[in-house]
């Protein structure tokens, strides 16, 4: 009896050298591990405190604070809401016009959703500091800082890192509570959590073109669709899958190792072949929020020691940098504008052969549609009420194309005139002149003066207007 129970012993001490061997390295090219982690971390690792160098969520605070005094000329700090214990969701914008709305792409950073994957909150605030101390000096940092708005939240799950659990303070996965295109769920939005609600209504709030989540536990960019109708396990593209796939190797491609992957073609996967899953925040915000959102795995371990942080932000620092900057960098982009009025027209853009539409901005109606480079487009522009245009271009990196639209001259008719419109068919002038009749021939003789002044001065403007708004890079189309 003692004979088989010392090689018991015996077996299980080598079966344990066997484990350790045989867990993934952070610094291999091949990454084991093809599905993704839906439960929490192995319970024996609570033998050792695996937050130790990691920044507790008052010291994350302290930190976004700091950065808003050290670097105030070129960043604002606010919150989008508080977790479910109370802890604000603090929010770092990176912009030369901070807190101002301009015509100018947004992009945003989420980190730490799911709050036993902390190594996307550390790289975050590791981000922002780099931006602030070298956008002078380095021409990257300057691109980002003076052409968009940068938003960045170090930490979307609080409440989950203070736990060191995946969900946030009610146990609830806030990767799989937002509404799914698939099936019904978390379609009660005031039944969502409060930081997944934080999320969308931030996302309606600002106009993101692009953004990506940093999670842990492999190393790979994944792209939409994160689920399928049968929910079976197989590829399963969106409409711009090709822009995704890019926008993916933009990431993968720039990172130390990732595109060497054995088990990640490239080091990018499509969402519903890797492992479908419902409810996911990537597959809403394209879908809900018109932003295309990547999937970051960031590192093979999903809390490695904190000594491996400086590493693992080498290594990641220049993808997070050329996905932000590819905004700037890919795509077509433009403004839309009335021949009549010159006035911006918040309308929406379509590519011919892609079924998804990307609004402009209300503001400027400014646009930004990211695209594969190296192929022919046909770029259509729109707005109810005013006759539709297009375009074709040739997209080698980026492009620009304005639209200015024409009332569509059969609904026209049926439509008030503006006080300041100063052309009339033979009705309003029979209007006008019974209105001027009726007054002295000296009153309407100044009346007309000034209407005919004003006239004139609006002429002018929207001519200025339009020629101000018609500048634009290379490569530039006013349709």
């Amino acid at each position: 009896m003692k004979l088989i129970f010392s090689l018991l012993v015996l077996y299980l001490n080598f079966s344990s050298v066997l484990t350790r061997g045989a867990e993934r390295s952070l610094f291999s090219t091949s990454f084991s591990g093809s599905t993704r982690h839906l439960f929490e971390g192995n319970p024996s690792e609570t033998s050792f405190d695996k937050a130790k160098g990691y920044m507790t969520n008052a010291e994350l605070e302290k930190a976004v604070k700091e950065f808003g005094r050290r670097c105030s000329n070129i960043s604002r700090i606010y919150s989008i809401g508080k977790s479910v214990s109370g802890f604000p969701l603090w929010v770092i914008e990176i912009s030369d016009k901070p807190g101002v709305e301009e015509p100018e792409p947004a992009f945003k950073f989420i980190g730490n959703v799911h709050g036993d994957e902390p190594v996307g909150r550390e790289l975050l605030i590791l981000l922002a500091n780099w931006i602030c101390d070298n956008h002078v000096k380095d021409s990257l940092a300057r691109l980002i800082v003076e052409n968009m708005h940068l938003h960045i939240l170090p930490s979307m799950n609080p409440d989950g890192y203070a736990l060191k659990r995946r969900g946030n303070a009610n146990n609830i996965d806030l990767n799989r509570d937002f509404p799914d295109q698939f099936f019904p769920m978390n379609n009660d939005e005031e039944a969502c959590q409060p930081e997944t609600r934080a999320i969308m209504s931030w996302v309606r709030q600002i106009h993101f073109t692009a953004s990506a989540s940093l999670h842990g536990g492999a190393l790979v960019a994944n792209y939409p669709w994160d689920g399928t109708q049968d929910k079976r396990r197989y590829y399963y593209g969106c409409p711009d899958d090709e822009a995704f796939q890019f926008l993916a190797s933009v990431y993968s491609r720039s990172h130390y190792n990732m595109s060497l992957s054995t088990e990640f073609q490239g080091g990018i996967i499509n969402g519903a072949s890797w492992y479908p899953i419902y409810g996911g925040m990537q597959d809403w915000n394209y879908i809900y929020g018109g932003c295309f959102e990547l999937t970051l795995e960031i590192s093979d371990d999903k809390w490695p020691s904190a000594e491996e942080l400086p590493t693992i932000w080498e290594y990641n620092k220049m993808s997070m940098l050329n996905l932000v900057a590819s905004l700037v960098k890919t795509g077509v982009r433009g403004r839309i504008f009335s021949s009549d009025s010159g006035r911006p027209l918040p309308g929406s853009i379509t590519i011919k052969g892609i079924n998804y539409t990307v609004n402009a901005g209300r503001a400027f109606a400014d646009y930004y549609r990211l695209l594969t480079p190296g192929k022919r487009y046909e770029v259509m522009g729109s707005m109810p009420g005013y006759k539709p245009k297009s375009t074709s271009i040739w997209l080698e990196e980026t492009a620009t194309a304005d639209f200015i639209l024409d009332p569509d001259s059969a609904l026209k008719d049926n439509t008030p005139r503006s006080i300041c419109d100063c052309s009339y068919d033979s009705k309003a002038k029979l209007v006008l002149l019974e209105f001027l009749l009726g007054f002295h021939m000296e009153v309407c003789f100044v009346l007309i003066v000034i209407g005919a002044l004003l006239c004139f001065l609006l002429k002018r403007r929207q001519k200025f207007t339009l020629g101000k708004h018609k500048q634009s890079p290379k490569r530039s189309v006013v349709v």
